[in-house]
This record gives C-alpha cells, sequence and structure tokens, in this order.
C-alpha cells in the first residue's frame, strides 16, 4: 500500500517512508501501550502494520479530517491540541513512546477530534482501520486498553468542555461588567457635561439677556459682555477637547520641530488667569540651547496645556508650580512640578482614563470633566513618546513627558 500523504506545519505536503526496525523495539511499543498483549496479537499487528518515518513538525491527524488510520509511537514526541474558540489552538497532551493516537475516528467513524504533531524527528507503527477492528475483536488486553484510554479521553474532553463552559461565563460576566462600567460612565459623563455646561450657558445667557434689557450701560455693558465671552470660550474649549478626542484616531499629523519654550510661554500665559485666581506663581527654566523637539505644535500645545492646568488647579493655594525644560538625549523632557493635594494609591492607574476626576477634597470643589490627561495621554502616544506621574496623596505630583528630539536621525 502507498505511503499516505501527510503535511508539515507549515502546510507542505510530506510522503512518509517506509523504516525498517527492530521488531523488539515495536513489541516493547505494543506491550507498553497495551500491557498485557498476547504475543501472537503483537506478531499480527506488526506483520499487518507499516513502520513510518516522521520527520519533525509534521501533522500526521489534523482536527476534522476523515481518516482511517491508527497508529502507535516507536520513537519521538508527539503534540495533541485542538483548536478552541475559532482561534486558539491548545495543546491537550503531550505523547511519548508507547503511546497510540487516532482511534477515536475509527471508532465512531468520525472525523478527527484534534490535531497531532511531531514534535521531533519520530517512528510510528501505522495501522490502518480493518487490521485495527480485527485486533480489537482478537485481543482482550488490547481491547481494555483501548477501553480505558477511550474512557480516559472522553473525561478529558468533558473537563475541557466544562473548563472552556467556566472561560466563556467568566467572558460574560467580564464583559457584562464592562458594559455596566460603560453605561455608568455615559451616564456619569452626561451627568458632568450636562453640569459643566450649564453653568456658563446658564451665566452667558443671564448676562446677555440683563444687557438686551439695557440693565448695564458703558462700562458695565461691557464688562457684562466680557463675561458672556469668558463663558461661550468655556464651551467652545469643552466642545473642541471632546471632538479633538473622537478624531484624534484619523488626523495623522506631520510631525515637524516644535520651539518648546515658545509653546511652554503660550501654555503658561493662557493659564495665567487661572493661577492668579489662586494665587499661584508658575516658575519656568529652559536651557539656551534646548533643541526643537519632533511634533504637532497644535496637539502639543494641548498637553502642556492639560498638565499645567491639573497642576495650578490642584494646588495648594499660594504654592508654587515649577516647569522645566531639558535636553536628555535623544529627547526633550517637560517636567512639571506642584506643591498641591497629590494623588491617592487607588487613583492613580486611572488618572488617563476618560472623565475620571476628583470632584472634591477636604471641602474643595473642582471643576473639569476628567479629559485633560486622557487627551496628554493620547497625544504623547500619538508622539512615540512617554508621559510619567509621580504622586502621593497630600505630597503634590511631578509630570513628566518625554519627546523626541528634531535633532535625531
Amino acid at each position: 500500500m502507498a505511503a499516505p500523504y501527510w503535511y508539515s506545519t507549515n502546510g507542505k505536503s510530506i510522503q512518509m517512508t517506509m523504516q525498517t526496525i527492530d521488531d523488539q523495539i515495536i513489541r516493547r511499543a505494543l506491550t507498553t501501550a497495551f500491557p498485557g498483549i498476547r504475543p501472537s496479537d503483537a506478531d499480527f499487528l506488526i506483520k499487518s502494520g507499516e513502520v513510518k518515518q516522521v520527520p519533525a513538525s509534521t501533522v500526521v491527524c489534523a482536527e476534522g479530517e476523515v481518516e482511517y488510520t491508527f497508529y502507535v509511537i516507536l520513537d519521538g514526541e508527539f503534540r495533541v491540541s485542538k483548536v478552541i474558540n475559532d482561534d486558539e489552538d491548545r495543546q491537550l497532551n503531550q505523547l511519548h513512546p508507547g503511546a497510540f493516537f487516532g482511534e477515536m475516528a475509527i471508532i465512531d467513524n468520525a472525523p478527527r477530534a484534534a490535531t497531532v504533531a511531531s514534535l521531533t524527528d519520530a517512528t510510528v507503527l501505522e495501522i490502518h482501520k480493518g487490521v485495527f477492528e480485527k485486533a480489537l475483536q482478537d485481543s482482550p488486553s488490547m481491547s481494555q486498553a483501548m477501553m480505558r484510554e477511550v474512557s480516559k479521553r472522553l473525561r478529558d474532553n468533558d473537563e475541557l468542555a466544562i473548563e472552556d463552559l467556566r472561560q466563556k461565563a467568566k467572558e460574560l460576566a467580564d464583559a457584562y461588567q464592562q458594559l455596566a462600567e460603560l453605561e455608568s460612565a455615559r451616564q456619569e459623563f452626561l451627568t458632568t457635561i450636562a453640569h459643566e455646561l450649564r453653568t456658563p450657558l446658564t451665566s452667558a445667557s443671564g448676562f446677555m439677556q440683563m444687557v438686551r434689557l439695557g440693565m448695564f450701560q458703558g462700562d458695565d455693558a461691557q464688562g457684562a459682555l466680557e463675561t458672556v465671552g469668558r463663558n461661550i470660550d468655556i464651551i467652545v474649549s469643552l466642545t473642541n477637547d471632546i471632538l479633538f478626542l473622537q478624531e484624534m484616531d484619523l488626523i495623522l499629523a506631520d510631525f515637524e520641530p516644535v520651539d518648546m519654550q515658545a509653546l511652554v510661554a503660550a501654555a503658561v500665559e493662557a493659564e495665567r488667569e487661572h493661577a492668579e485666581k489662586y494665587d499661584i506663581q508658575v516658575n519656568v527654566s529652559a536651557p539656551d540651547d534646548l533643541p526643537a523637539a519632533l511634533g504637532d505644535a497644535t496637539s502639543l500645545e494641548r498637553v502642556v496645556v492639560a498638565v499645567l492646568n491639573n497642576a495650578i488647579k490642584f494646588s495648594s493655594i499660594g504654592r508654587a508650580v515649577d516647569v522645566s525644560l531639558a535636553y536628555v538625549s535623544p529627547h526633550v523632557v517637560l517636567t512639571v512640578i506642584d506643591e498641591g493635594i497629590g494623588i491617592t494609591e487607588e487613583m492613580l492607574p486611572r488618572i488617563y482614563d476618560r472623565f475620571v476626576r476628583l470632584e472634591e477634597f477636604e471641602g474643595r470643589l473642582f471643576g473639569g470633566v476628567g479629559l485633560g490627561l486622557s487627551i496628554a495621554k493620547e497625544v504623547i502616544d500619538q508622539h512615540e513618546g512617554s508621559i510619567e506621574v509621580e504622586s502621593k496623596s497630600k505630597q503634590g505630583a511631578t509630570v513628566k513627558v518625554l519627546l523626541k528630539a528634531a535633532n535625531q536621525d
């Protein structure tokens, strides 16, 4: 009979070659596989079977294939695996000399239930269906060994199925929990956005109504319009932050050299009134020969403003915020240090999550919707840089942003 075509694990067809091997080696393997097998039954299998040499990484039994061949391992190692959840190739067992495989498909007249591939160069005794069935009928020891092995493999399959069900149940529970958390975050987001928009909208609407009614004249009217303008700026800023986060993945800016000193100066100016409101002194230092960073200036300005805004917001009144720039090859490093309330251990892992924010600390209320550091993290990731935060509760915070210097090849 011609040798069957098997295939290697890379998909290449391989025709196994006949191999001459000492009968004593085959007898030892058969005795291991089927304890108590009669010499006459062993002789029958040796005479009727074919010894085949199997190169390493060869698939001998393919899951799902209809095949009618039984194998006893004479030499080498084999891996038994099964595809789980359509994409996971899970190892079920590792077989050694004296083990056998391929019996389930013949007994059940069903496709292979698992894939068996050689891990090393190996030798097998190949027994076809007719010989296999006759041997089972004539050899009690072989039948008993087969029953034991089939029972064991059925138990293993049951355990695997139960474990898969447990895993599925856990995945469903995790998915449900994630959905619940997302729904909670969505509700909180809507509530927060409604609150953050309502305040400036109410203020702007109220002042505009009073201006229309002529309740302000001269300088008072101009002051009222400036208040309206500031509140509209808050609304626009919040809307832009939300849209920026949604569109970030779609916008791949062309990076170019960015003057970080000028960018920091612009951010400090943007946050000047915020700092003055809490009597916060913002100190800036940078070397004269600082190289430019490589990036998108508009996005990076959002990062600096977000980090500086947080440092001022959570600083103790009357304290200082130190902003420094340095060149540590191959990066331009921005460091912002505040002397504020710090970040608790519980909150620290979540500071980059969207809409995560601290609303109150020791009676002090904080505004914002929790998008600042989310934006900063996503921008820095897009720049292939890094952002690091070190902090402890009531001990301030240090934020470091590392960006590629434009002078790097």
